[in-house]
């Protein structure tokens, strides 16, 4: 297996080659492949399907990294250093075991699309700054445990596509409606109730956008308006009989539905 991580690293290391790719390669950790550290002028690491439980901190040593791919594999933690990236753009870390992210994590000067799908994160999971990732246009946090979703979403002025699918979520915050540029919101699998009017003031209806709802508890009137179609929904939730009825329901501070405990799906992925 040395051998054959030898011969990748040292074509790389002759033709000068700005991406790598070391997908289901029996890598248990990083800086045991040789040479590796050393390509600082890599744009694309690619190290899906592997077995890494860790991210050295060194891992910040490379600079000119765009794409950094660790889908899929045992990772539990990683180091405050990666956030220092100057150029990623792109972050994919669905698959893993993540429980936590490093404080500082939102400090990314320019990371467009974050995916953490299909970890253990919640709301307490996320460093005070994760909403200071401006840049970001792509978040990917379905299959996780989230019951309530922070304020602070609303930060993320550039964000286009939203993915909280599969998750505990028992309501979004009414600062979701600040997210003007969001085109895909999928919210499918929670234990949603209620939508807040604010969610009627995005452009969520049409043939470019994506607005995914079901296997929810919606209250039988949001319930109804599904039945019809999604812009009946939109026009629903924008009408003031439903604000009245929105703000009914709050106040009454309704208890929301159990959790399914439908995790199972998650440990089978896993192992």
């Amino acid at each position: 297996m040395m051998s054959k991580w030898k011969k990748i690293i040292d074509e790389n290391r002759e033709h000068n080659n700005p991406e790598i790719d070391l997908v289901d390669r029996h890598v248990v950790n990083i800086t045991e492949v040789p040479g590796l550290m050393s390509l600082r002028h890599l744009t694309r690491l690619t190290l899906s399907h592997n077995k890494i439980s860790i991210i050295p901190a060194n891992i910040a040593d490379f600079v000119n990294l765009e794409i950094l791919n660790l889908f899929n594999n045992i990772i539990e933690e990683l180091p405050t250093t990666i956030s220092s990236l100057p150029k990623l753009r792109i972050l994919n870390l669905g698959i893993n075991r993540l429980s936590s992210l490093p404080r500082g994590f939102g400090a990314f000067p320019a990371l467009e699309v974050l995916d953490l799908t299909y970890n253990n994160l919640n709301e307490q999971s996320l460093p005070g700054n994760f909403f200071c990732l401006d840049t970001l246009r792509g978040l990917y946090m379905g299959d996780n445990d989230f019951e309530v979703l922070p304020p602070d979403i609303g930060k993320l002025k550039n964000l286009q596509i939203l993915v909280l699918r599969d998750n505990d979520l028992v309501y979004l915050p009414k600062e979701i409606g600040d997210l003007q540029r969001l085109r895909e919101l999928h919210i499918q699998g929670n234990r949603l109730t209620v939508l807040p009017p604010e969610l009627g003031l995005l452009d969520l209806v049409g043939t470019k956008q994506v607005f995914k709802a079901e296997n929810n508890p919606w209250v039988p009137p949001i319930a109804d308006q599904f039945q019809v179609g999604i812009s009946h929904v939109f026009d629903y939730i924008r009408s003031d009989t439903y604000k009245f009825l929105y703000g009914r329901h709050m106040a009454a501070g309704a208890a929301p539905p159990p959790k399914t405990n439908d995790k199972s799906k998650k440990i089978s992925r896993k192992n």
